[in-house]
C-alpha cells in the first residue's frame, strides 16, 4: 500500500476502493460513487491548509463543475470517525470534507487513448464552443484579464520551478522562455486590455487538457476545472484552447490540435484572440512544467524528465513562424473544404471559410438555415461583405505570423485579386489551389450535401451551374501560382500536400 495518511487508507479499505493519486487530491472510485479528498497543501496558487478551506473549495467545484458534467458533481459530504476508522457522512468526529461525484471509467480519460479521433475533437470543439459562450464575463472592475493579471502566474511559474532547483539545461530554458515571456507581455499590453473590455475575459473550465475530458456514452465529458483560484479561472478563452492545442503539441498530435483549434474558431469567430495564442500556450506549457516539477518531488520518478520535456515543448511553441497565405479555388461541391482540412491540419493553418463568415455577419451559426433572413444572404452585396472580411482577417492573421487558408469559390479575379494585395503587402508568399472535377461528380455532391444538411454550404445545382458559367481564367501572374488538385479523385493529394509542407515548412 502507498503511504496514504490514516483516513483515506481507512477510507479505501472500508469503501473498497480504488485510490488514485494527483498533485493535489485523492481520488477514491467505489463502485458508483466516487469520492474527491483535497490534499492539506498550500502551494501558493493553491491554498488547501486548513479544513475550512477544503470545505469552501469542495463547494465550488461542485458549483462550477456543474456547468460542464452535471450528471457527474453531486454534492460534499463530510468524512467523520477516527483517523483509523473513517467513514463518509455519520455523526463521530469530523476529519474532513470530500466531493461526491458519479464514477466512470478512470481509463476513458483523453490522455489514455491509444488513438484520438477526429469525431472526438470536433466533438470536444463544439462543447467548449458551446460553452464559452454561456459563461459569465469577468466584471469591468475586477482585476481579471488585466495585464498584470495576466502576467502574475506566468511570473509565478518561472519562480516556483526555480524553487525547485531543476538541472542546468532546465534553468538555460527557463531563461530564454523567460525573457521571451516578459517581451511578448509587453507587445501584448493593449490587446490584453482590449479583451478585457470585449468581454473574452471569462469564468473558464481553467485547466482544459486531455485528462480532464473523458469519452463516455459516446460523447465528451469535462470534469475538474479550477476551483481554487479565481485568478487562473477568469481567463481569455484563448489562454483556455491554447491549453488544449498545447496538450496534443505535447502528444505529437499537432494535426489535431489544429482541427480543435479551428473547429472552436468556426463557432466563435475569435480570431482576434490568436494574437495571443503562442504566449498562452508557451504559458500553459510552463504550467505542466511546474506540476511535474512538484510531482517529481512527490516521488514520481519520471515526473523530472516529463517537466524537462515540456520546457522543450515552451521552447519551440515560442519560435515565430512564416505566415503564407493559400486560396482554395473552384466551384461548389469540387472538394475545397475537404482538401483545406487536411492542409490545415498538414500545415498548421487557421482557415476562413467564406460559408461560415458569410453566415456569421447575419447573425446565423455554420449549420443554421439562411432562409429566415429577409432578401437572403446570397445577394451582391452580402459576397461584398463576405470577401471584404475574408481579406480584413487574412490580413490580421498575416500580420500575427499565420498560415491562412481562404476557403471560398474564388471564381472571380475581383474576388482574389484582393486577397493576393493583401499577402504581398505582408510580404507572405501566396499559393492558389484549384481543383476541378467532372460535372456528374459535382452534381451528385451538391445534391447529397443539399439533403443531409451537415455541412455551413447551401448551394444548389442551380448554383453550381451559374458557377460553371460564370467562372473567369487566371490571369499570368495567378497561373503562376496555382497548385492544380484533382477533386474528383484525392489519391494523389498526400503528395501534393507533402509539397506545400516543403515550401511552407516553419
Amino acid at each position: 500500500m502507498k503511504d496514504w495518511p490514516p483516513h483515506i487508507a481507512a477510507l479505501r479499505d472500508r469503501l473498497q476502493a480504488r485510490v488514485i493519486e494527483t498533485h493535489i487530491s485523492w481520488v477514491l472510485l467505489a463502485g458508483e460513487w466516487a469520492y474527491k479528498i483535497k490534499k492539506p497543501l498550500d502551494l501558493g496558487f493553491l491554498d488547501f491548509s486548513t479544513q475550512a478551506r477544503r470545505r469552501l473549495c469542495c463547494e465550488e467545484e461542485v458549483r462550477l463543475n456543474r456547468r460542464l458534467a452535471p450528471e457527474i458533481y453531486l454534492d460534499v459530504v463530510p468524512i467523520t470517525g477516527d483517523v483509523t476508522d473513517a467513514r463518509i457522512g455519520g455523526d463521530g468526529p469530523l476529519l474532513d470534507w470530500a466531493v461526491r461525484m458519479r464514477a466512470f471509467d478512470p481509463d476513458a480519460t483523453l490522455d489514455r487513448a491509444t488513438y484520438l479521433t477526429a469525431g472526438q475533437i470536433d466533438a470536444v470543439a463544439d462543447s467548449v464552443a458551446h460553452f464559452h459562450a454561456g459563461i459569465d464575463a469577468a466584471l469591468a472592475d475586477s482585476p481579471h484579464g488585466s495585464p498584470e493579471a495576466v502576467m502574475y502566474p506566468v511570473r509565478e511559474n518561472f519562480r516556483q520551478i526555480r524553487a525547485l532547483h531543476p538541472i542546468p539545461e532546465a534553468i538555460d530554458l527557463l531563461d530564454r522562455i523567460e525573457v521571451w515571456s516578459e517581451a511578448e507581455a509587453t507587445r501584448l499590453q493593449a490587446h490584453f486590455a482590449a479583451r478585457k473590455a470585449g468581454g473574452w475575459v471569462r469564468e473558464c473550465h481553467g485547466d482544459l487538457h486531455l485528462g480532464n475530458i473523458a469519452w463516455v456514452a459516446d460523447k465528451p465529458l469535462i470534469f475538474d476545472c479550477i476551483e481554487f483560484n479565481p485568478g487562473l479561472r477568469f481567463i481569455d478563452v484563448t489562454s483556455e484552447v491554447a491549453f488544449l492545442t498545447m496538450d496534443l503539441y505535447s502528444r505529437d498530435r499537432a494535426d489535431l490540435a489544429w482541427r480543435f483549434l479551428n473547429r472552436w474558431l468556426e463557432h466563435t469567430g475569435d480570431y482576434a484572440g490568436l494574437a495571443a495564442l503562442r504566449f498562452y500556450q508557451v504559458y500553459r506549457a510552463m504550467v505542466r512544467a511546474k506540476v511535474d516539477y512538484i510531482r517529481a518531488g512527490q516521488g514520481d520518478a519520471g515526473a523530472g524528465r516529463a517537466a524537462l520535456d515540456q520546457l522543450r515543448l515552451a521552447d519551440r511553441l515560442r519560435q515565430p513562424r512564416r505566415p503564407a497565405l493559400l486560396l482554395m479555388h473552384g466551384v461548389s461541391g469540387s472538394g475545397k473544404t475537404h482538401l483545406s482540412q487536411q492542409v490545415l491540419e498538414a500545415l498548421g493553418a487557421i482557415r476562413l471559410r467564406s460559408d461560415v463568415e458569410r453566415k456569421r455577419l447575419f447573425g446565423l451559426g455554420p449549420l443554421e438555415d439562411s432562409s429566415r433572413i429577409p432578401g437572403g444572404i446570397y445577394t451582391e452585396e452580402a459576397s461584398r461583405r463576405t470577401f471584404d472580411r475574408l481579406a480584413e482577417l487574412a490580413r490580421l492573421l498575416l500580420r500575427e505570423g499565420h498560415v491562412v487558408i481562404a476557403d471560398a469559390t474564388f471564381l472571380r479575379r475581383a474576388h482574389r485579386q484582393p486577397m493576393i494585395r493583401v499577402a504581398e503587402a505582408a510580404g507572405a508568399p501566396w499559393r492558389i489551389l484549384s481543383l476541378q472535377a467532372t460535372q456528374a461528380v459535382l452534381t451528385q455532391r451538391v445534391r447529397r450535401r443539399a439533403e443531409a444538411r451537415g455541412d455551413a454550404s447551401e448551394a444548389t445545382v442551380e448554383v453550381l451551374m451559374r458557377q460553371l458559367e460564370e467562372q473567369e481564367s487566371f490571369d499570368e501572374l495567378e497561373a503562376a501560382h496555382v497548385l492544380a488538385f484533382d477533386g474528383g479523385d484525392d489519391r494523389d493529394w498526400p503528395a501534393r500536400i507533402t509539397e506545400l509542407q516543403r515550401e511552407f515548412s516553419t
